[in-house]
């Protein structure tokens, strides 16, 4: 199949993605979701809420990077009347507003080392400490979250708790970008054509050659450039065809890097690799 939820794809890449969703939907199980930004990694969590057994209960978005970090705790966990100022009424937070449901955690790189120590004990107990309050709250939520760092290297230099990483990452979702399958690009655009056909209240199709052309640019966006693509093509286009003409000139795919030749005799290998990055 090409779709799944809201996730469009042919390739074997994202027919691994769908395979992959079709085994986890229905656990209680942690997910990190990686993969360049404008991948489509919003798309998963909502497609792994959707498809499962909590499909019903709420769906919470939270972007990690967002909210300033002196209100996230807040935020996130909630606060009593009168905890600092500006606490007029109490507040249950994003948590247990997702409570029974999935908690989407997108960014989980921007978070403090503060408040990553306080979300895995809420993940760990299953448990939330509202600001201001003595008692803790028992929370049932599935937890996925996404990023677009390597979390292992954050990790590595201290930024990102080792012992959250493996909290969150029981199973990991990569969502591959789109130079790595192509054979989506038409599927995607034709995709977006026919919806922002349909706000424009226009019936518009590709030309051979807009597709070819769309087919072989690179996408450092991905898909979320893909789309900006389309949407711009249709406000510039006349008629019912989109002619190659229509969208911005796209530059073609940098070509492979020439293999790398063997250091001379004598040249330091830390040295090399410190010049080769």
């Amino acid at each position: 199949r090409a779709r799944l939820a809201n996730l469009l794809g042919k390739s074997r890449a994202m027919q691994k993605v769908f395979e992959l969703i079709g085994k986890i939907h229905s656990t209680r199980t942690s997910v990190l979701i990686t993969g360049e930004s404008g991948t489509g990694k919003e798309l998963v969590a909502r497609a792994l809420h959707s498809e499962g057994a909590r499909a019903k209960l709420p769906f919470i978005a939270v972007n990690c990077g967002a909210i300033p970090e002196p209100l996230m705790e807040s935020e996130l966990f909630g606060h009593k009347k009168g905890a600092f100022t500006g606490a007029i009424t109490d507040k249950p937070g994003l948590v247990r507003d997702a409570d029974c449901g999935t908690l989407f955690l997108d960014e989980i790189g921007e978070l403090s080392l503060t408040l990553q120590v306080k979300l895995l004990r809420a993940l760990a107990e299953h448990k939330v400490k509202p600001v201001g309050a003595t008692d803790e709250i028992e929370v049932d939520v599935r937890v996925v979250a996404a990023t677009n760092r390597d979390l292992e290297a954050e990790v590595a230099r201290g930024a990102f708790r080792k012992d959250l990483y493996y909290r969150l990452n029981v199973v990991e979702v990569w969502m591959p970008p789109l130079r790595q399958r192509r054979e989506d690009i038409s599927l995607l655009a034709e995709h977006f054509l026919r919806r922002f056909g349909a706000e424009h209240g226009r019936d518009l199709h590709f030309t051979p050659a807009a597709i070819e052309k769309l087919e072989r640019y690179d996408y450092p966006g991905n898909v979320r450039e893909l789309e900006n693509l389309v949407e711009h093509a249709v406000a510039l286009s006349s008629g019912t065809a989109i002619d190659a003409g229509d969208s911005p000139d796209l530059r073609a795919p940098s070509p492979a890097a020439a293999p790398a030749e063997l250091p001379p005799d004598g040249v330091h290998l830390d040295r090399l690799l410190a010049d080769y990055e």
